[in-house]
């Protein structure tokens, strides 16, 4: 079953963490069913379940 995590979180696209802002703007690095593997500017990289949290894209 296709989620569409992979269309929406394409990787090189720029998100945030809406609960972890200290964290600063992410890029997308890799998007496996609902995992979604972001590098965040301030916390590395860091493995976000995509059906959990929702990434608020960010226009660069």
């Amino acid at each position: 079953m296709h989620s569409g995590y992979a269309a929406l979180y394409e990787p090189g696209r720029y998100v945030r963490h809406p609960q972890q802002p200290d964290w600063g703007e992410g890029q997308v690095q890799s998007v496996i069913g609902d995992r979604v593997t972001v590098n965040f500017e301030n916390a590395g990289k860091v493995l976000i379940n995509a059906s959990v949290v929702a990434l608020e894209l960010v226009d660069r």
